[in-house]
């Protein structure tokens, strides 16, 4: 796409924004400045601009996305041009199946890469792939069981066109990013590309070829990165939370393919990437305090933006899953895992040789996580404005407005995404029908209300643990569907509950309006102890499954 046309986009998405943001903050500063300014007040309205370019960002992906795919014929090959060859050729080249493994149960891992390789074969490509297991498993007795598996699989598949091959490092230096790199230099031979899989990933052979087709298009496309859903999930939490990110994803990533073209985004995984420029320009150098990049892949990328090369995002979600985690601890740790990965990036951004788009991704993965400590400002300083008496001349029809508008912005991409399925029939169909999406859309929507204020204070509190020194390194993940007893819950989540009931308790003691208003946030964190519990329960799982309530298109395929 010519240079024109791109900053064309840019702008054009960049005065959507501006108008959202705009349109957020003049509200704000007509409901803080009834009745004159107060301390408290500029400090919310100074928590709420910080928080605007990521609620602007979020609604405006939404609603590009949107529009993209409720009016191009082919979406996804709208905003990613090398998808225009209508049907795959058999490809030229050798890919890597590369899957990345660290004391991961292997019963559940080979299944779906058995799969793939059959249907790899079946398509007539066997001879163009090779599989490789890199793992960094330390544990000897995991080891020994890993070592066991892989056997019996390579020995099961002798004589088919596609070899099994694995290697285990003896010391994890790098976490997966010096997995990758060391495969590379090493052991990928004479492939020219490589798909990256993590242990709960899942593709089908035809979105493996769609992707090395499209590599095969281009010379210059370096990672193409495929939009990743969740699996059909047992468990509850993960049920719901994958329902409404599989909506907000679909028209996030078609929106922000749209303006970022060439210069997109990697999420470590289920993508394709060119072997040469990326073992080149995607060595990880330790950061000046001696630690290692955690969250290696966006890093990856804009390296590979700022040496010229493409990087793409497929906005289709057919053929490419993962897994989520199985409850509210495991998220948890994730997500802290992830914010300290992203918070890394603030030393980065100041290196030299990078693209102006470069450094926004960079600083859009901190924005996601560095709202957080400004909400709970906002939060913290809308009570003791309360308490103080400054929030007396506050308009109330105008608070509430705000505050629907602010939610609204902050799910902007999931909304699009369920108005999508609701006004396409076929898509609709696939998840039962209109009113049976409906309903679970519901439940999902209430599942976040639920949720994302208790999830927004861990992360406020784990960023300011993280500023005095608190470490995040690379722990194995739990993937198996498990519930969370009360006294487990219950140690997690105490302080949350405990900073509930006192902001709830404070801000009923100055009015009921004010305890009201703050009830969406209050609730959340009052009643995260047994929403952790309910959301891991067996019994709540069951009932979602046999009502299929939240189920996936696929969940829904195979019954």
């Amino acid at each position: 796409m010519r240079r024109e046309a791109v900053a064309l986009r840019r702008i054009l998405f960049a005065l959507l924004c501006l108008l959202i943001a705009l349109g957020l903050l003049s509200l704000s500063w007509n409901v803080l400045s009834g009745g004159g300014w107060t301390v408290w007040e500029a400090l919310i309205l100074l928590g709420i601009a910080g928080n605007l370019p990521w609620l602007a960002i979020s609604a405006g992906n939404g609603i590009v996305g949107l529009l993209i795919l409720l009016l191009a014929q082919r979406p996804a090959a709208y905003v990613t041009p090398q998808l225009e060859i209508a049907a795959p050729p058999p490809p030229k080249d050798l890919t890597a199946i590369a899957v990345c493994i660290r004391n991961e149960d292997m019963a559940a891992v080979i299944p779906p890469l058995e799969r793939l390789l059959d249907g790899l074969e079946a398509a007539g490509a066997g001879d163009r792939f090779v599989l490789w297991f890199l793992s960094d498993t330390q544990d000897p007795a995991h080891a020994a069981a890993e070592e066991a598996a892989l056997a019996a699989f390579a020995a099961a598949r002798a004589g088919r066109p596609i070899p099994v091959r694995w290697r285990r490092r003896t010391d994890n230096t790098g976490f997966k990013a010096g997995n990758v790199m060391e495969f590379l230099d090493n052991h990928a031979g004479d492939a020219e590309f490589f798909l990256c899989l993590d242990a709960d990933s899942e593709m089908t052979a035809e979105a493996v070829l769609r992707l090395v087709t499209a590599m095969e298009a281009d010379p210059k496309l370096a990672i193409l990165q495929q939009l990743i859903v969740g699996r059909p999930a047992s468990a509850a939490f993960p049920r719901l939370f994958q329902f409404g990110m599989r909506a907000a994803m679909r028209t996030w990533a078609t929106g922000q393919a749209w303006w970022q073209c060439d210069e997109g985004p990697y999420w470590g995984h289920n993508a394709i990437i060119r072997i040469a420029p990326f073992r080149e320009h995607g060595k990880l150098e330790r950061l000046p305090d001696g630690s290692m990049i955690l969250s290696h892949d966006q890093v990856e990328a804009v390296r590979l933006h700022a040496a010229g090369w493409k990087v793409r995002c497929l906005p289709e979600e057919d053929g490419s899953m993962e897994g989520n985690p199985p409850a509210m601890p495991e998220f948890i740790r994730r997500d802290q895992r992830w914010a300290a990965g992203n918070m890394q990036y603030f030393a980065l951004l100041r290196l030299p040789r990078m693209t102006a788009m470069g450094r926004w991704q960079l600083l859009q993965a901190i924005l996601l996580f560095f709202g957080a400590p400004l909400w709970l400002l906002v939060l913290v300083a809308a009570l003791l404005n309360v308490l103080t008496g400054g929030a007396d001349g506050t308009p109330i029809g105008l608070t509430v407005l705000l505050l629907l508008l602010a939610q609204a912005a902050y799910v902007g991409s999931k909304l699009p995404g369920y108005a999508e399925v609701l006004l396409k029939r076929d898509l609709a169909a696939r998840y039962g029908g209109r009113t049976h999406f409906a309903k679970g859309a519901g439940l999902e929507l209430l599942f976040t209300q639920l949720f994302e204020p208790v999830r927004v204070l861990n992360q406020a509190m784990f960023l300011v643990l993280l500023a005095f020194g608190v470490k995040a390194g690379w722990a194995p993940q739990n993937r198996a569907d498990r519930g969370v007893s009360w006294g487990d819950a219950a140690r997690l989540l105490w302080l949350h509950t405990l900073v509930g009931l006192l902001i709830a308790a404070l801000a009923f003691s100055a009015s009921s309006v004010a305890g009201l208003l703050m009830l969406p946030w209050t609730l959340s964190m009052v009643l995260c102890i047994p929403f952790c519990v309910a959301t891991s329960s067996p019994r709540v799982s069951a009932w979602l499954r046999e009502r299929r309530l939240c189920a996936t298109p696929e969940e829904l395929a195979a019954a």
